[in-house]
């Protein structure tokens, strides 16, 4: 808490610049990883140890002799173990001053020892609650209090007290405890790890919490869209902390660094992959991986979808991922050469096959698993064995760390909104013209408009039956759009199907799509020229759907 009386003086600039001898550490943590380690260095350097509970029974089987909290506080532990080390016999230890004299006059006066390290992780909340069926008892006992306090103190006064918040920073704290104490740049360094660690584990409750208890934005908020369309207002405040998951040779371009982040309480999505083979994965790469699962995600059929600069050059589905990946890759082979695939099902030896025939080349695969035997022909058989990525992505919503959110980022802010993920309802299209499509061409409409939705706006998609056979993307103007699907097409549009991610604002697209040979189209409509672009399908025999519902992707 901020003191009433005015700041003393700053250190001199030399203090702290020394060797701050270990005599004595406080050890409290829950992951006993590597604390053999940690017992050993205690004990042949002669450091005085103070401890509690589990921690110091552990440290004690290693031949440790230990102090335990209770002793300095006065005070058993209480309330199954809530209430510990809250004592000012302990903070005080670890906050004082060593400059100052009126600090240590205070630590003399009252009989307080110093501690020169702080050694403490935390209850493991994330893991806790990402466990089926925890209960919110169960979460809310696993909220560390002590153990925070503890770290964020010793950050506070690094200039004299190192603070060690995980196994992974042990070897630096067992060679500081051997040579005999932690120069100021190793507790700065390790100050900072602690107040990320810190922040993250706050971020993680704030973020439970919230879901918990279901704290959105209050009736006073200003509107938003997503209550147009019956969905919970957005939350008025989002608590991200994220830890670097990768690190990336560059960016979009060779002079750009880069890495990709996560929060720390998700493994969905590209979040949680896991790469099984191949060179490493590059910021483009992890673009179009994100462009192809959630595609391939929209299927539901087995499907397969091969991208090229985020974008759909192929996608399909079928009977089995390997029919699928036939029709998707056959979809547009030249674009396909170089291309990420991703499909919704085990990637199987037949799916591999496919790949494997002669003039393929993909930069990543990616599949929720892989057979065995997928693997083996994959990475011994083709010319491009050791260059392809083979990358498992679990399934499931990987949005919820985010509140629901789907983010990105603009100069100086975030931009929040519901992810576009929830598959369209044919029930609720309606046929604006005076003739239906044809009862066999239900499904590929269904299909095309499933499509249309991932595709760069403006974006026009033709499929003939369930596979994908020509795109239209990223056109300012959509009559673009419809004649670059109609060529990639070419003869594969006759009897196919068209899907708009957006209305028609003019009639003069219908024309192409009717000497293209195309058999039926969908689009959302609301343009006020639909009675123009309707009378027009009329006129040329063609029958269209209207779905009330845009899909724009920018």
């Amino acid at each position: 808490m901020p003191q009433s009386a005015p700041p003393q003086s700053a250190p001199t600039a030399d203090v702290g610049t020394s060797i701050v001898p270990i005599r004595r550490v406080l050890v409290s943590v829950y992951d006993k990883t590597g604390l053999d380690r940690l017992a050993a260095a205690l004990k042949s350097a002669g450091v005085v140890a103070v401890s509690t509970g589990g921690t110091a029974r552990a440290l004690e089987g290693f031949g440790v002799t230990v102090e335990d909290v209770s002793t300095i506080t006065g005070f058993p532990e209480v309330l199954d173990g809530r209430v510990k080390t809250l004592h000012p016999h302990i903070f005080a230890g670890i906050l004082a001053r060593g400059d100052r004299e009126d600090d240590i006059e205070v630590l003399a006066e009252h009989g307080i020892d110093r501690f020169e390290m702080i050694i403490v992780n935390l209850y493991p909340f994330a893991s806790v609650i990402g466990r089926e069926g925890c209960t919110p008892a169960e979460a809310i006992e696993l909220i560390d209090i002590g153990g925070p306090s503890l770290v964020r103190a010793a950050a506070k006064n690094h200039l004299f007290t190192a603070v060690v918040t995980g196994p992974d920073q042990y070897d630096e704290a067992v060679a500081a405890i051997t040579r005999g104490g932690t120069t100021l740049a190793e507790r700065r360094l390790l100050a900072v790890r602690a107040f990320e660690r810190t922040a993250e584990y706050d971020a993680v409750i704030a973020r439970w919490m919230a879901r918990h208890a279901g704290l959105v934005a209050g009736a006073t908020a200003p509107a938003v869209a997503a209550e147009q369309n019956d969905e919970p207002p957005l939350p008025t405040r989002l608590t991200l902390s994220l830890e670097r998951r990768l690190s990336l040779r560059y960016g979009e371009n060779p002079h750009q660094s880069a890495a990709m982040y996560a929060p720390a309480d998700t493994h969905l999505g590209l979040a949680g992959l896991r790469q099984l083979s191949g060179k490493e994965l590059s910021y483009n790469n992890l673009l179009d991986l994100d462009a192809a699962v959630r595609l391939a995600g929209l299927i539901q059929d087995p499907g397969a979808v091969v991208i090229k600069h985020t974008n759909p050059c192929g996608a399909a589905s079928g009977e089995t991922v390997e029919a699928a990946l036939a029709a998707a890759m056959a979809a547009d082979p030249t674009s396909a050469f170089g291309s990420i695939v991703a499909v919704n099902r085990t990637f199987d030896a037949a799916a591999a096959e496919r790949l494997l025939q002669p003039g393929m080349f993909v930069e990543v695969v990616a599949a929720p698993a892989f057979t065995p035997d997928a693997v083996e022909a994959l990475t011994t058989r083709p010319t491009w064995k050791a260059s392809v990525r083979l990358v498992e992505v679990p399934p499931g919503d990987p949005w919820a760390p985010t509140a629901g959110l789907e983010l990105r980022s603009v100069a100086g802010a975030m931009l929040a909104q519901r992810p576009d993920e929830t598959p369209d309802d044919p029930a609720a299209w309606q046929v604006v013209t005076k003739i239906s499509p044809p009862a066999d061409l239900t499904q590929p409409l269904d299909f095309a408009f499933t499509m249309v939705r991932r595709l760069t706006s403006n974006a026009i998609a033709v499929c003939q039956g369930t596979s994908l056979v020509g795109a239209g993307v990223g056109q300012t103007s959509r009559v673009d759009a419809v004649r670059i699907a109609l060529e990639k097409a070419g003869e594969r549009a006759r009897g196919g199907v068209l899907a708009s991610d957006a209305f028609f604002p003019f009639p003069d697209s219908i024309e192409l799509i009717k000497q293209a040979g195309i058999a039926a189209v969908i689009q959302p409509g609301g343009s006020k020229r639909d009675p123009e672009v309707i009378a027009a399908a009329d006129a040329a025999g063609l029958p269209m759907v209207f779905t009330s519902r845009r899909h724009f992707r920018h």
